[in-house]
């Protein structure tokens, strides 16, 4: 299963709440009381506005040396889509949001939306949230906005949740398969898509590091133009400067396909960081501690609940269609020069303030966590050669 395959939908990891990193993570089990980030949580989101042409673009610099970290994560992928809906178990009403693949941040806010305009009408009293990746704060940041009290029950808090790793750029990846889709998830995606779109934009900024940035989607092969990335996509609209590149405007030697639009990074360690204090702020409350199954859900004192659990929903909920994808991350020392975002064939790059993240990787149905340093020296290898064949034009 490659990234083309996938690409009919680049943010990379979803909201799971299963991750796992070469460096040890910060422990998500303190008190409530002493949640609030410490001095690390100075993080400056870099200047990622684009400037300059594709004839310009300086080359990442590839070397095991400038290796800092190596970080997987699991994705909550379903070949038929997120899970927007509502259940009922006894008094309590559950409304389901999970299931996002890699699109865990980029369409957080926007099924969020349509969870909580299930949920919401008519309710009075107290709420649930379950899990703390982007889609369970996003959905909570909306119910305190509609003016209700909401507590976040959660095993774990940024940083140990998938959303943390994710490489972050706005536009739906490794979300479900095109032969499985509904109409009735189309419509459900394109209305969510279009909130979260303009929900980042009156987030960008440093506060929660959200920028502009330009990408260069490469292939061997022409683009499917009714899919995602393609000239006829259901999200044209979001993809502004969106153009054709010919072999003179850009430096990438045997790529024939080059298509080029502007979409929004996210820092997820500066997004969650400020959802988490924005949530704070709203009075929300924290408790850590794991909901394992159905009873512990109804037992629970609110009895409006949303279920953002990611990965965790296909144990608790006993989903079926629910698998992980795992994506494997290598980040490099930062190049403040790098300011675009390119998908080569089925590596990708970002840059961020915190590093230059290399992807590549997505095995359907792996649970392990551990990273795969084969593949992790082959992803490095394919990327040097990538920008080492940089030329002018």
């Amino acid at each position: 299963m490659n990234r083309r395959h996938f690409i009919r939908q680049g943010s990379l990891l979803g909201a799971s709440l299963i991750a796992s990193t070469s460096l040890p993570l910060l422990s998500g089990c303190a008190p409530a009381a002493n949640l609030r980030p410490g001095p690390s949580r100075r993080y400056a989101a870099p200047d990622i506005s684009f400037t300059g042409g594709a004839c310009r673009l300086p080359p990442v610099q590839v070397s095991p040396e400038r290796e800092i970290r190596t970080v997987v994560g699991l994705r909550p992928y379903r070949p038929s889509g997120f899970v927007v809906r509502a259940e009922r178990l006894g008094d309590s009403l559950v409304v389901h949001n999970y299931g996002h693949g890699g699109s865990g941040i980029t369409l957080s806010w926007g099924t969020s939306k349509l969870a909580v305009d299930i949920g919401a009408p008519g309710h009075r009293g107290a709420v649930a949230v379950v899990g703390s990746g982007a889609v369970g704060l996003a959905n909570a940041r909306l119910l305190q906005e509609a003016g209700f009290d909401v507590t976040i029950y959660t095993k774990a808090l940024p940083p140990e949740t998938t959303s943390n790793i994710a490489g972050g750029q706005w536009f739906p990846a490794f979300l479900s398969d095109p032969e499985k889709r509904t109409e009735a998830f189309n419509q459900q995606l394109l209305a969510a898509a279009a909130y979260a779109y303009r929900r980042y934009q009156i987030m960008v900024g440093p506060r929660f590091g959200v920028g502009w940035m330009r990408n260069y989607y490469l292939s061997h092969h022409d683009f499917n133009e009714n899919g995602y990335a393609g000239e006829q996509s259901p999200l044209r609209a979001m993809m502004p400067e969106y153009r054709k590149l010919a072999a003179g405007e850009h430096p990438f030697p045997g790529y024939e396909f080059v298509r080029q639009f502007d979409t929004m990074i996210i820092e997820p360690p500066v997004y969650l960081a400020a959802m988490l204090d924005e949530f704070r702020l709203g009075g929300g409350r924290l408790v850590v501690r794991e909901v394992p199954d159905r009873a512990a859900i109804q037992a629970l004192p609110e009895k409006l609940v949303f279920n953002c659990t990611g990965l965790g929903a296909k144990a608790l909920f006993d989903d079926a269609e629910l698998t992980p994808v795992k994506g494997q991350l290598t980040i490099l020392l930062p190049q403040p020069e790098i300011q675009y975002a390119v998908i080569p064939g089925d590596t990708y790059m970002f840059p961020r303030s915190d590093g230059i993240v290399l992807g590549g990787t997505h095995e359907e149905g792996a649970w392990s966590l551990e990273p795969d340093l084969q593949r992790k020296q082959q992803i490095l290898a394919e990327h040097k050669s990538f920008f080492d064949s940089f030329r002018s034009c």
